[in-house]
């Protein structure tokens, strides 16, 4: 009987996993695909030739995060590789917008589009230098993170106090028009709120994108070197060098409750797997709360207030194996890692209102990846292993596009689909398609069959908007690993902070467990001390 069980072989789970192998738990992992990872996976699907990463590929959160560099994976075979440049936002135009990991060239990119913009890019960067460290303290700890902010509280003061935080509440469009008189800034602050599900004039989103942009600009997008599964196999790795089991083709189907608190877990192949102190569970807010633990074991207001757990937006992916470089019009996109494909702002908004009115929008955002230019392994020389995606409405109403994509995502809507971003990609790289010698297509259906936690395609674990994040996440009043059942831990991306491969929500998890099982540990121990010093036992 191992000390914990963690249900889910994600990036959180495997976190949760080593945090408590650390401390001497035995930790036994169970993941309904047939091998680790969740959305951090690669494979050569595409073309034999090319590495293809499945789902996620950069990693600037990782790069940020205390809990990840703790774990000192790069003593267990993992590599980071960089592209030259970070993220290139081109115009159909010509013109391009390009974050660097130097920010004098970024500060240069944005005054070719207005003067005094690149004076504007530093002091925005002089304010997350004055602030990085409590932001990042703040961002990987446990809600309410008190030290972090109380330190975090005096340093905005410092900083303009109030007309700071009103800036990082502000919708995108509006911080992006006070900031610069150009569009470069506005769209590389704009581009970056939209890897999450914040439309440019969603409240929050400016600081949501000056967050993104600013790790960007200290850490970079890395990727890891060979694909991104050498993440997941270096933590598989750590977990196992300490004793710990990582089981593939188990589906959890029940989390076990007796005497008040989990007990354990009960596969679809009918095995109990129990758990002495602990399970931890790198599932879906839905999933485990409406599934795995049966609902008389959980408080009436809970079950009510998950019917309004909104997921964020769904996605569509394609990858591509390329004959040669991405002949960018925009010179200074072929050296970036990420490049974000709309003509301007307001396509950006456009494409927005078109989700929010439930349409699949005819000119989709697409955030591009280049990955050869980002790690030469990952393709011959001379050619690039590509993909893109873009955001969908769960619920399909209409087709902006008038093409009669419904929303069903079979075979045919799938190719309609991917064609449309295949010519949104022609319009900054007339030629493009001339390259593709192989294509791969990740509709919803599909990104949630592989990873049960990408319900419809959301990528995020919930969405990003204010209503749903802090004490609000996964829902009202929570902001915290532990739930209502005594032993059991929420572990994936729907607890707090959220999205992205940081390992903050695992190892929160793990640590919260941890606190729960040290205090009566110690007091035993004292118990016992106290207990031969009053018999003269030897101590």
């Amino acid at each position: 009987m191992p000390d914990a069980v963690v249900i889910g072989a994600g990036p959180n789970g495997l976190v949760a996993a080593n945090v408590l192998a650390d401390a001497g738990w035995s930790v036994e992992v169970l993941e309904e695909q047939p091998e680790p990872g969740g959305a951090v996976r690669h494979d050569r699907g595409v073309h034999a030739d090319y590495v293809n990463d499945m789902f996620s590929s950069f990693y600037p959160l990782a790069a940020a995060s205390p809990v990840v560099a703790g774990l000192r994976l790069e003593e267990h075979g993992l590599r980071w590789s960089h592209a030259p440049s970070v993220v290139a936002h081109p115009l159909s135009d010509g013109r391009c917008a390009l974050l660097d990991r130097d920010p004098g060239t970024t500060a240069a990119s944005l005054e070719a589009f207005a003067p005094g913009d690149g004076e504007a890019w530093q002091r925005l960067h002089d304010v997350w230098e004055g602030l990085r460290g409590d932001i990042v303290d703040a961002l990987f700890t446990p809600f309410p993170p008190v030290r972090a902010a109380a330190r975090l509280g005096l340093r905005l003061r410092a900083a303009g106090g109030l007309r700071l935080a009103r800036s990082l509440v502000l919708p995108v469009r509006r911080l992006g028009e006070e900031e610069f008189r150009g569009e470069g800034g506005r769209l590389l602050l704009a581009g970056n709120a939209l890897h999450a599900d914040l439309a440019p004039e969603s409240a929050g989103s400016g600081g949501f994108g000056w967050l993104m942009a600013m790790l960007g600009q200290t850490y970079g997008f890395p990727v890891p070197a060979g694909g991104s599964g050498a993440l997941t196999a270096a933590l598989v790795r750590r977990l196992e060098s300490r004793g710990g089991r990582v089981r593939c083709g188990q589906r959890v189907e029940r989390v076990v409750v007796g005497g008040g608190r989990a007990l354990g877990v009960r596969t679809a192949g009918g095995d109990a797997v129990r758990a002495r102190r602990a399970v931890l569970a790198d599932v879906s807010v839905p999933a485990l709360f409406g599934e795995l633990v049966e609902a008389e074991h959980l408080p009436a207001q809970l079950l009510r207030d998950l019917r309004n757990f909104q997921w964020d937006f769904a996605t569509f992916k394609v990858d591509w194996a390329l004959d040669g470089p991405v002949p960018w019009q925009a010179g200074q996109a072929s050296r970036a890692g990420t490049v974000h494909l709309a003509d301007g702002m307001d396509e950006l908004t456009r494409f927005a209102a078109q989700i929010a009115m439930r349409q699949v929008p005819d000119r989709p955002f697409l955030i591009f990846g280049q990955m050869t230019t980002s790690d030469a392994s990952r393709s011959p020389r001379g050619t690039e292993s590509a993909w893109a995606y873009t955001h969908l409405p769960h619920d399909v109403r209409a087709d902006a596009a008038d093409e009669g994509i419904s929303g069903s995502w079979d075979a045919k809507e799938q190719e309609l689909m991917a064609d449309r971003m295949e010519r949104q990609v022609e319009r900054f790289a007339p030629g493009f398609r001339a390259l593709v010698r192989g294509r791969r297509i990740l509709a919803p259906p599909t990104l949630q069959a592989l990873d049960a936690n990408l319900a419809g395609g959301a990528i995020n674990g919930g969405t990003t908007a204010m209503h749903q994040q802090l004490f609000f996440r996964p829902l009202p009043g929570t902001g915290r690993p532990e739930t209502p059942v005594p032993g059991l831990y929420l572990a994936s991306s729907g607890a707090h902070p959220g999205g992205g491969v940081h390992g903050a929500p695992g190892a929160n998890a793990a640590r919260a467990a941890l606190r729960r099982h040290r205090a009566p540990g110690m007091a035993g121990v004292q118990r016992l001390l106290a207990h031969r010093d009053r018999t003269g036992s030897r101590r």
